[in-house]
């Protein structure tokens, strides 16, 4: 008897599957792994960039020595982007996933006023390693874009998968543990052109005497030039 029993129960659950499949049973977490597989790639990006950081840094320390504090902005920047600790829980938590935006949006804006600093130092921009670490840091921030942009649809496609009918009564039932997921929101800083503002003393212009080498000029040196160039890194091809 109990033999049968588990022979019908079989039966019945081979007859079933494909009437819940067609009700969309796997949607869900269908859509959920898809999403997650989408965060990994945000992450790599993200790493990759702070990888090539520490290259670039030192590049343009050995030129602009005078930009202590930017280059100092960017390691600290750098330092607290890769601080944040995120894991697949991150993108349905929304204090830790906007934490991690904040940190990567900073770490963006001082890499943009690092590249304009280009501008003021000839021998920088035409120096071959420099000018392979912007390739590689321009092609990273585009796939970063790319990235964040995949990102995004994956999540919307899943959060509306959890809202609507007939996928919203799984997400009421079998899947009641499946919470919605953080998207990228555009910070009010990445909307406007990173400037730099190289008032005081001009490139490669001798320090006041006494002044240490890369050290900030003193109250009382000339006003500053002029406001910074707008210029900004050209996309990658």
């Amino acid at each position: 008897m109990n033999m049968l029993r588990k022979r019908l129960a079989l039966v019945a659950v081979m007859l079933m599957a494909p009437v819940l499949a067609s009700c969309g049973i796997n949607t869900i977490p269908t859509k959920e792994e898809a999403a997650r597989a989408r965060w990994a790639d945000v992450q790599n990006q993200y790493q990759r960039r702070a990888d090539l950081i520490p290259n670039l840094v030192e590049t343009v320390r050995g030129y602009a020595t005078q930009e202590r504090t930017v280059l100092r902005e960017v390691i600290e920047a750098r330092a607290s982007a890769t601080q944040v600790q995120v894991d697949a829980s991150t993108i349905t938590d929304p204090a830790r996933f906007q934490q991690y935006q904040q940190a990567q949006d900073r770490l963006t804006g001082v890499l943009g006023r690092l590249m304009v600093i280009q501008e003021q130092y000839p021998d920088l921009k035409s120096n071959q390693n420099f000018l392979a670490l912007q390739s590689q840091l321009e092609g990273t921030e585009n796939r970063i874009a790319v990235a964040r942009r995949d990102y995004n649809a994956s999540v919307q496609d899943y959060n509306t998968s959890l809202r609507t009918f007939p996928t919203v009564l799984w997400a009421k039932t079998i899947h009641s543990g499946s919470q919605p997921m953080q998207l990228f929101q555009a910070s009010a800083a990445a909307q406007s052109a990173p400037t730099v503002d190289f008032g005081g003393t001009q490139p490669g212009a001798p320090l006041p005497q006494g002044a240490a080498p890369g050290s900030a000029p003193p109250t009382s040196a000339a006003p500053p030039v002029g406001p910074a160039p707008s210029a900004t890194p050209a996309p990658a091809q």
